[in-house]
């Protein structure tokens, strides 16, 4: 415990009341507050260290003789280490219906912040974590390093900065403000990563406090750490399989899935998200929305994969890939089958509608939008076409309109039986994406559906798609050219459904 360890150095410690009573209990002796102040605690102990014979005793500058007899002259004695635990306002307003308004700290808050600005006099610790170390350097050296005193204080202005970001956050959600004039982040880091986009990079994973997502309760089983890359095509790998409420599988490159399968076993799911790109796969990342048998694991032998993602692992699973070199094993156990679908079973900080942000990094600053998580709703589609869609067609439609927002814009995907059979990705003009996607798909995108992200500006794509038998569409409209496109698929017997919902991915 750090109140012993600095008890057996021979420190005074002065404490509140509720630390002084656990701290009695254990057998510790200290020193109130009221005591040092000669006042005792207001409004119900809101105001207790708020005064300024603790604040000169933090903030007197010990090399400047004037602070000095200004402090013999009030018989204040200076504090040389601040150790606080901020309520636990997080915690309390995850459970809240409101802002928990007296789980804000004030006092602590204040005196972390004065302890940190004169943290060449003053030791502060902001994190429990640190109350080892700081022991140890004192037990060794009779002291604290200047260097050690400034990584201190830089950890409690982030602290302190993170916890006022929280409760920011809290009062825009609570007061139904979806964009404040000022937003508030608080990051935490997670975990370093092997490398940033390239090797010479050097990266971290930070996880924006509140938010309880997927990648942050991630686990690593086996494996190597992970790298800048992987870490989004890991994410993508598992935002895209647990868009699916059957068994899924997602194959993953560069963001973009090469292979995306729903079947009613896992496996089948796999084995056909590769055939759909067999080729791209290797050196990708797995995403499965189930837990991964054997029977998976076997079926992923001879193709190399850098990372594999799902719920969990069997036992039987397990020692044939940890077998494998250099894969990383990752699982969520903190998500399971709710309701059909895939989902958290923890809760999460949420913003107004249910929603979190979407952050995307540009100079100078940063672009913050909600996040494209619309489920498919037919009851908004609209059969445009002189042939309506037979129900083999709507859904694979429905499917390949859930897959299309997945893939970088322009983004075109051409799906069969579940499972998609093209993908054309991050293509500057949508008739090369369709050509892509064709080309992938070969004799395999006849029969096919094909949906688009975006409206088709003209019939050249529509007309390439046709020719490689491809039998109904599912897209946006909203194109001034609508009626050229409708007349386009009429004419090659195609059924197309307009969404009235675009699905860029940039």
């Amino acid at each position: 415990m750090f109140a012993r360890g600095l008890q057996d150095l021979g420190w005074e410690i002065i404490a509140t009341d509720g630390t002084r009573a656990a701290l009695a209990a254990e057998g510790i002796t200290t020193r109130s507050v009221e005591d040092v102040t000669g006042s005792p605690a207001l409004l119900g102990g809101r105001v207790k260290t708020l005064h300024p014979k603790i604040h000169a005793a933090l903030l007197a500058r010990r090399d400047d003789p004037s602070h000095r007899q200004e402090l013999e002259r009030e018989g204040i004695e200076p504090i040389d280490l601040v150790a606080v635990n901020l309520y636990p306002f997080a915690g309390a307003a995850s459970k809240s219906s409101g802002v928990p308004l007296d789980q804000i700290d004030i006092g602590g808050a204040t005196i972390l912040r004065a302890a940190a600005k004169n943290y060449e006099q003053v030791v502060v610790v902001s994190r429990p974590e640190r109350y080892a170390a700081v022991l140890d350097e004192l037990k060794q050296r009779g002291g604290v390093s200047l260097e050690t005193r400034r990584v201190l204080a830089s950890e409690a202005f982030s602290h302190t900065a993170a916890y006022d970001a929280a409760i920011a956050s809290r009062f825009a959600t609570d007061a139904g403000v979806q964009f404040p004039d000022e937003l508030t982040l608080s990051l935490r880091k997670v975990r370093d990563l092997r490398y940033g986009e390239n090797p010479h990079q050097q990266a971290a994973f930070y996880a924006v406090r509140g938010e309880d997502g997927a990648m942050t309760q991630m686990q690593q089983i086996h494996g190597r750490a992970t790298s800048f890359n992987n870490m989004l095509d890991i994410n993508a790998a598992w935002r895209i399989a647990t868009d699916f409420p059957q068994p899924t599988v997602a194959i993953i490159k560069h963001q973009n899935p090469s292979g995306i399968a729903s079947d009613n076993e896992i496996t089948k799911a796999y084995r056909r998200a590769f055939m759909c790109d067999s080729v791209s796969a290797f050196g990708g990342i797995v995403g499965a929305n189930r837990i991964v048998t054997r029977e998976l694991a076997e079926a992923m032998e001879g193709t190399f994969y850098e990372a594999i993602i799902a719920p969990g692992f069997d036992d039987e699973a397990l020692p044939l890939l940890r077998g494998r070199r250099n894969l990383e094993i990752l699982a969520v156990p903190g998500h399971a089958i709710v309701g059909g679908r895939l989902g958290s079973t923890s809760s999460r900080a949420a913003r107004k509608d249910g929603e979190t942000f979407d952050f995307k990094r540009i100079a100078g600053g940063m672009l913050v939008q909600t996040p494209d998580e619309s489920v498919v709703d037919e009851g908004n589609f609209k059969v445009v076409t002189e042939r309506s869609p037979t129900l083999e067609e709507l859904t694979d439609l429905l499917f390949a309109w859930r897959c299309v927002k997945h893939v970088t814009s322009n983004a075109i995907v051409l799906a069969k039986g579940l499972a998609t059979v093209g993908v054309g990705p991050g293509q500057t003009s949508r008739v090369v994406a369709v050509e892509t996607a064709v080309r992938k798909a070969g004799e395999n995108a006849r029969l096919a559906v094909m949906a688009s992200d975006a409206y088709f500006p003209f019939p050249d794509g529509i007309e390439v798609a046709a020719r490689a038998g491809v039998t109904a569409i599912i897209q946006p409209g909203g194109s001034l050219r609508d009626a050229m496109m409708i007349d386009t698929a009429n004419k090659n017997r195609m059924a197309m459904l307009f969404t009235g919902r675009r699905h860029f991915k940039h």
